[in-house]
Formats: C-alpha cells, structure tokens, sequence
C-alpha cells in the first residue's frame, strides 16, 4: 500500500491559518467521471473531457496532485502544483477516472462516504443514481497512490447536525477510514462545501490536518480551504477565467468578504 508522507501536513491541533498570510494554493473540484448528458447539477465530466483539462493544465506546467502533497509542497514554497479533489468517492473513478490521471501523471484525493460503501447518492433527487466505492476498491485507490479522504459518513449538511451526530459524521467517519486503509485520513470535505465556526472546529477536534469547502469565505484557512467547482464545459478560457478568479479572491494580504455560505447544494457549486 502507498502511504503518503505528505499525509502529515500540519499539527492537527493547531488552529487554522487566517487569511492575511500566503496565498491559497488552487483546488478543483470534481465529482463523477462518465456520461454528463444526465447531469443536473452539472458534477459529471467525461473521461476524455477530464483528459483535456488535465492537458490544459500540463500546458501551463502544473501538474495535479492530491491536496495533501499539494499543501505540503506549498509550505515549502514549491509552486507548478494545483490541487485535484473527487467527491462523494463514486464507483467510476477507479475505471474513467483513474487511467486518465495516469495517463497525465497526476495524483488526487478522493473523499468518499465510509457510511455509504457500496451504496448510491441518494442525498440527489434528481438526476441518474450512481453507484458509490466499496471498501475493496477504497484500498485499490490508496495502493494506487491515490489519497483518501473522508467527505463524513452519510453526506449531510453538517451545520445542521446535533453534536452526537456531527461527532459521528467526523471522527467515527476517520475511524473507519483508517480501518479499510491502514492510515488515518489526513483531510475532510464539508459535504455540500457548507461549514460554519462549529463545524470547522469539530472537524479540527477530530484530528483531520485540513478541511476542503467550497466558498468558506472568512473562515478560509486550513480547516476551510476555498476550491474551484469544474464542469464539463470547462475548457481552456473557462478554466483560465476560474484560475484568475480564485486568485483574485484568495490572494495573500486579501481578507475575503461577505458572510460565509449557509446554503450551497449542487447548482451553487459552479
């Protein structure tokens, strides 16, 4: 099994970076990799779109690779790296998605559902029921090089749980992780990219090293790292626009405005 140094990103305890210091590194979000002609919410890319977006991305000599390593390079002030995050752990990342990382020698972190193994994103009214990671395949990942990370148990919007609950959806889902892959997971993804003060400090509190959201505005740091939502229209100057708008938001020295988002489901995400 490959075990990722890079895991050990930060002191878990320590409180979450504020913004003011170094820029946010960039982070793309995906989620399924397949057939987008039944996509709603517009999260699924195709293989061969998925292709042309890591091609873009070498274009410009950046190369993929999951958030842990991409945040320990960071610290070290090592740039040519953006970040590559799948949520939601779906079953077609091990057959659309994974050969083409390789193919472009990139790397990602997969946050999946240990709640949910083997079962379907039932969270989604609408749109084509998808089936999820087993555990056997969580463990093809890891051995593949992949990093694991949790997205909680049962993909629920945590500002909306009791404290039993949100205990549960944080570190029983790590406890989990570590039993299918033989190494603690280092990061957490807030389900819906929503997190809040107590959310953020729960999932601090359970020993995870980082924490991925969408738009987390002032709480960005760490625990609350802003990504970058991709579709499959994403292309050159869509993902080039995207690029320039996450580092005008998240650029060193700037304070991020406005309230955190309370609210974001799958058409926000864009």
């Amino acid at each position: 099994m490959v075990t990722d140094p890079s895991a050990r990103v930060a002191d878990p305890h320590r409180r979450a970076a504020r913004p003011g210091g170094a820029a946010q590194p960039w982070i793309l979000t995906y989620h399924s990799v397949g057939d987008p002609t039944d996509d709603p919410y517009g999260i699924t890319v195709s293989a061969e779109r998925l292709g042309q977006q890591l091609a873009w991305l070498r274009s410009r000599r950046l190369v993929g690779v999951g958030v842990a390593a991409l945040l320990r390079a960071h610290a070290q002030g090592r740039r040519g790296l953006v970040g590559l995050t799948f949520d939601d752990g779906y079953g077609d990342f091990l057959d659309q998605g994974l050969p083409v990382l390789r193919r472009y020698g990139c790397t990602a972190t997969v946050f999946v559902l240990p709640g949910r193994l083997a079962g379907q994103n039932d969270w989604d009214p609408l749109g084509p029921r998808k089936t999820l990671l087993t555990e056997r395949q969580i463990r093809s990942l890891a051995d593949a090089g992949m990093e694991v990370g949790s997205h909680g148990l049962y993909h629920q919007d945590l500002t909306a749980l009791g404290d039993a609950e949100l205990r549960a959806e944080t570190r029983h889902s790590r406890d989990l992780l570590r039993e299918i892959t033989g190494t603690a997971p280092a990061g957490f993804c807030y389900p819906y990219g929503v997190a809040d003060p107590r959310v953020v400090d729960a999932v601090r509190d359970a020993g995870y090293a980082y924490g991925c959201a969408l738009r987390p505005g002032p709480l960005a740091g760490e625990h609350a790292l802003p990504r970058t939502h991709v579709s499959h229209a994403d292309l050159g100057l869509r993902l080039r626009a995207k690029e320039l708008r996450h580092r005008m938001r998240h650029r060193a020295g700037r304070t991020p405005s406005g309230p955190p988002p309370t609210g974001i489901r799958r058409g926000d995400a864009r």
